[in-house]
Parts: structure tokens; sequence; C-alpha cells
């Protein structure tokens, strides 16, 4: 009771009763203001701004109508080679012979295009729909390459169109020549299968391993040109690789997906 006494007291004496009382200090209040600008300036942003991510596939770079396997319509043995490897070929072409119980059969190309692999070889035993050859559906030499990337399916919706890719490519050392530019000229929605992507590149193995991690959507990439590198088109380097690209030449490719707003996988 002493004690209390004494406080009761020290409460009640005149001299103290217009004292101000301190709510915080100088360094509380800094805080708090600090605190305040941080959490107001994350709301805008999380209304306002947006969150950019990028996907990256495999991808294949050819002229854009791709290329198609010729098959044997016969069963027989081969007796010429009519065709190398590279030539470009018109429409109804001799490629190679083979020779039946009936007679010889020419197998010919079924549009003009460049001879891109011949598995055909002299004394081969083929059967009906035997692979022969694989031609590359191109015109003129001057028309130009795609790439045709192959994004898993749930990526694709997240596409949108003209979107920004970057092209590592397989034959050039990106620390030295940089990436290839492009932007996504269309997307094919529907999945591909490996039989489909086999047809389309004229190549099963390459089907197959599109294919690996299940069944991808088709991009197609048109290519930045520019007049002022050997390629002819555009990188990130000034000058590029100092040499043309191939078509069926493997790349990589990083597609910049549609920009997501913060809000919407910051609030349940």
């Amino acid at each position: 009771m002493q004690f209390r006494q004494q406080a009761l007291a020290k409460l009640q004496s005149p001299e103290e009763l217009d004292l101000p009382v301190r709510l915080a200090r100088p360094q509380g209040w800094l805080a708090l203001g600090v605190t305040v600008v941080v959490m107001a300036a994350a709301s805008v942003w999380a209304v306002t701004g947006s969150v950019a991510s990028t996907v990256s596939a495999p991808a294949i770079l050819t002229h854009g109508q791709g290329s198609y396997l010729l098959q044997s319509p016969v069963a027989g043995q081969v007796t010429a080679v009519l065709a190398r490897q590279g030539d470009r070929l018109p429409a109804n072409a001799p490629v190679v012979k083979v020779r039946t119980d009936e007679g010889e059969t020419v197998v010919r190309t079924v549009a003009a295009g460049r001879v891109t692999t011949l598995a055909a070889t002299i004394g081969q035993i083929v059967r009906t729909g035997t692979d022969v050859a694989a031609v590359e559906k191109v015109a003129h030499a001057s028309d130009p390459l795609y790439a045709t990337l192959y994004v898993p399916a749930e990526n694709a919706a997240a596409i949108p169109a003209h979107a920004s890719v970057d092209l590592t490519v397989s034959s050039v050392p990106t620390q030295r020549y940089g990436v290839l530019r492009g932007e996504v000229k269309s997307v094919d929605r529907t999945a591909q299968s490996a039989q489909s992507i086999s047809a389309f590149l004229g190549d099963s193995q390459l089907g197959e391993q599109f294919t690996r991690k299940g069944r991808p959507v088709a991009v197609l990439v048109e290519l930045a040109t520019s007049s002022s590198t050997k390629s002819g088109y555009r990188w990130s380097t000034t000058d590029g690789p100092p040499f043309r690209l191939d078509s069926m030449t493997l790349a990589t490719g990083s597609v910049r997906l549609a920009d997501q707003h913060p809000v919407d996988w910051l609030l349940p």
C-alpha cells in the first residue's frame, strides 16, 4: 500500500500535469511512413503492373511449306538413283528406279522441292510404302526460312500473336554471334502427333524426338530479315554468323508469353 500511495501522489502532482505525452519516437514515425509508402506502391503495382514470362521449346528451321516423304508405290529392287541430295527438282521429276516382276517403275516427286534426304540405295529391296527420299517443298532458293517451334500444349493458349521469339541455333555459337530474332506468325491450336510432325518435316526421327514429352503444338515463327548480315536475318549481335543458314537446322526457341497481372496469382 505504501508504494501505491506514492504512485498516486506522483500522478496527482500539479507540476507534471502539463508535460507532453510522447506517443512514438521520430525514428518510429519514419519507419511507419516508409512502410505505408511501400504498401501503397505494391498495391498499385499489383493492380496495374504485369509480369512477363517465357517458355522454351525445341525448334527447327524450315521453309514455310515443310517437307514430304517420298515413298515407293511398288515392291521391288532399286536399280538406279536418279537424284542427289540437295538437288532442286520440279514436280514429277524422277528420283529412283525400282525393278518389279512386271518391269521397272520410276518413283517421281509429288511436288517441286529440294531433296534433303536420299534413303534409297542401288540394290536395296523396298516394299510398297518404303521411304526413298525426303523432299522439302520450296520453289526458289531465295524463299525465306521460318522456324517451327513445338511448344507444350499447356502453354499454347498463352502465346499472343506477334510475340517476340529468340532462337538459339544449334550450328551457331551463341556467345559469339548471339541469337536469331523472330516473331510468332501463327499458332496451330491442334496438338501434333509424331506422325503429323514426321509428315511435315519429312523425318520420322524428328517426329519421335519432338513428341517425347507429349504431343506439342506447332508455332510458326517468322524470322526478322536484315540486309546487313551474311545470313540475311537479324541477330542479337550486329553482324551475326558469317554464313547462311540451312533448312532443317535444329534450334531452341524462347517465346515471350502474354503478360500476367500479379493480382491474378496473388489472390486465391
